[in-house]
């Protein structure tokens, strides 16, 4: 599961100084199978040179069209009626969502016998990616001559409005303009959206995460992380004619295998005193905070059966995250590779500083992006705490803000309001509230309670902001008196977000009290990380990717960015310390690892297949393609356009991708459609699945 995009990880970026996404690039040219390589500038000739492939841009726009963009994952389109492939993991969330006490689909899986009986995620959307508009010139004129806190609200207005003009209201499309190479390009990704995506398949939860967190970035792996998604528009199927063929064969060593998805954030062009901000800094709280609220989870779960199964998701969640950080950490405390970062760092610098016109043009963005981490030192605790992970977690707060502050600039003039916040965002935002999704007040509770624990403890008692938020309270009272609010309702969530301020201060719930009460302070401290960080970050990250772009050209992949990539590889294992770990595990190895005692524990229906399924099918396989956070889901695909499998996990020598790629030891882990199969023929008995998929046999 370790491919799943979390929204954590992206507030510890920009806690960094990146406003909107982190966008760099590799200091030099890509080597091996690094590369998430955007589709209007994948490297075909290189690809086709070094695997003997004919790869061209046909093949390119095929492979864009069935991709698909989950929330926070990816996908595929692997049937022409709207069939969507993904991990089980990345639909973990809506499974508990549909789940009751009664129902308990995570524990025992869902798996109808009819497109009727096929059931709506609250919340999910699948898009596909039609259009790429370079619109850098535009952005970039938006800051000329304004500094600070003007600099960052002219760039997000422009944005804001090039999105706009774009889409307009319509709900079918979506509108982003990313930034690359920090702040070196901006293209307009305009997005073909569903809202409408129903869960048709999804193995239990045992067999999808077997091994669970012990096996967690590790290979061997023996999981059926897979599961189907369906677009649905009108009530009924998307058609779907641009989707991959489902190919039910094994691939074999040293296939050439391509990775198509929306890898979430990396960090490999980070100078060296960004990144030794995050290790010194924000991962080891991101860490201390992690472990402790999972420690809260846990022994909640332990307190009955329902609070095992609500507590299950976001746990699993915690859990990956952690050991994301615990692995990013260790590349950054590792001598040899910071050793390797410094070194690209000062040759980029020799090489501007012997070229006077560039050298003039680029002037010192290093030294100045050293300067702002001593802001953002001295700023990161309290904007951490108050703005970026504010409420912990909480749905419930995370609702209650969003209402509060869009009524705050509802009651502005449209001219005056803050970007994203026009009647068309207003609308969109109704209609996220309006989700049915169950919220556990056992677990907000408790994400309540910590946060507000961890921002007394790192604020101190005798902080203004920790005086006006706890009063002569505890942290526990609060929380237990805040998960009372009425926007549990959807119903009464629509009904405060058309209220005035000063309605919604009359209202008496207390979580909107409560976000009233402390977001004057939330928008302080964000005004100043936005003058005094991310505003001269993006100033000088702008003059970094021009250096790099002038050193080495422009013909570079940029960092990731939650949008559509490509990568390529090929089916391969890896030596290391004289142990070499193979390409592949089999189904009948399940049987083998399987102890009988959790994570180890064989599901039932796996269990009772043992004497009918094929042993000698391939379960899991391991590539060299360059992934992270946010591929989950991805289809691997083979040089002829067919789906062989879906990634969902890095190996452990992965976890240091977000600032750098190892040829020799990162893997991509995928489960193979040769699995999907089998398991869907013996196992699940799914010949309706089977036919749609095109597999006769």
């Amino acid at each position: 599961m370790s491919v799943r995009r979390t929204l954590s990880f992206t507030a510890s970026l920009a806690a960094l100084g990146v406003a909107a996404v982190v966008v760099n690039a590799p200091a030099s040219a890509a080597r091996a199978d690094e590369g998430m390589w955007t589709f209007d500038n994948f490297p075909i000739q290189t690809v086709n040179d070094k695997y003997g492939t004919r790869i061209d841009q046909s093949w390119l726009d095929r492979v864009r069209n069935a991709a698909v963009r989950l929330q926070g994952c990816s996908a595929s389109f692997v049937s022409g009626e709207g069939l969507i492939l993904t991990n089980h993991h990345c639909v973990i969330s809506c499974v508990q969502d549909l789940s009751t006490a009664q129902n308990d689909y995570v524990k025992n899986g869902w798996m109808p016998a009819t497109r009727e009986e096929e059931k709506t995620c609250p919340g999910q959307t699948a898009e596909v990616l039609t259009d790429i508009t370079d619109v850098t010139e535009r952005v970039l004129g938006a800051g000329s001559g304004l500094e600070g806190a003007a600099f960052v609200a002219a760039r997000s207005a422009e944005i804001d409005a090039i999105q706009k003009e774009a889409c307009g209201d319509d709900r079918k499309l979506t509108c982003q303009v990313i930034s690359f190479y920090r702040g070196g390009k901006y293209a307009l990704y305009k997005f073909r959206k569903y809202e409408d995506v129903r869960l048709a398949f999804a193995p239990e939860f045992q067999a999808a995460f077997f091994g669970g967190d012990p096996d967690n970035f590790n290979f061997p792996r023996y999981a059926l992380d897979a599961a189907f998604l369906r677009a649905y528009e009108d009530g009924k199927p998307v058609a779907s004619p641009n989707h991959l063929k489902w190919n039910p064969n094994a691939p074999v060593d040293g296939e050439v295998t391509f990775v198509a998805g929306n890898p979430g954030s990396t960090s490999r062009l980070l100078t060296i005193s960004q990144l030794e901000r995050l290790r010194d800094q924000q991962i080891p709280i991101t860490l201390i905070q992690s472990a402790e609220l999972r420690g809260r989870l846990v022994e909640y779960s332990t307190t009955g059966e329902e609070e095992k199964r609500v507590a299950l998701d976001p746990i699993f969640g915690l859990e990956n995250s952690f050991k994301v950080y615990y692995g990013q950490q260790g590349a950054l405390t590792d001598p040899t590779f910071m050793g390797k970062k410094r070194q690209e760092e000062a040759e980029l610098r020799q090489r501007v500083a012997a070229d006077p016109a560039v050298a003039e043009r680029i002037g010192d963005p290093w030294g100045d992006l050293e300067k702002v981490q001593v802001t953002a030192r001295d700023l990161y605790l309290p904007y951490r705490q108050l703005e970026a992970n504010a409420g912990g977690g909480s749905t419930l707060y995370s609702y209650a803000r969003a209402i509060v502050r869009a009524s705050k600039e509802r009651a502005k003039p449209v001219a005056e309001r803050r970007a994203g916040y026009a009647d068309s965002d207003i609308a969109a935002l109704g209609r996220r509230l309006a989700s049915e999704a169950p919220i556990p007040l056992g677990v907000e509770e408790i994400q309540l309670s910590h946060w507000m624990l961890k921002t007394r403890e790192y604020l101190t008692v005798d902080s203004a902001d920790v005086k006006a938020m706890l009063g002569a309270e505890s942290p526990e009272v609060i929380a237990a008196r805040l998960v009372q609010s009425r926007l549990i309702d959807p119903a009464y969530r629509a009904q405060a977000l058309a209220m005035t301020p000063e309605q919604l201060a009359a209202s008496g719930d207390p979580m909107i009290a409560f976000v009233l009460a402390n977001d004057n302070a939330a928008q302080a401290i964000r005004t100043q990380w936005d003058a005094g960080v991310n505003a001269p970050t993006a100033r000088a990250a702008e003059k970094v990717a021009q250096a790099r772009f002038a050193v080495y050209g422009d013909n570079l992949y940029p960092d990731a960015t939650f949008s559509l990539r490509l990568s390529y590889g090929q089916v391969k294992g890896w030596t290391y310390r004289g142990v070499t770990v193979p390409s592949f595990t089999y189904m009948g190895g399940l049987y083998e690892r399987a102890t009988g005692a959790e994570p180890f524990n064989a599901s039932e229906r796996f269990v009772a297949a043992q004497d009918r399924i094929n042993e000698d099918v391939v379960y899991d396989f391991v590539s060299t393609n360059d992934i992270i956070g946010g591929n989950s889901g991805s289809p691997v695909i083979n040089a002829k356009g067919e789906v062989i499998g879906a990634a969902f996990d890095g190996n452990i020598h992965s976890l240091g991708g977000s600032f750098g790629y190892d040829g020799e030891l990162n893997r991509t882990v995928s489960v193979s459609t040769a699995a999907v199969t089998e398991a869907l023929r013996t196992v699940y008995n799914q010949p309706r699945l089977l036919r749609e998929l095109g597999v006769r046999r």
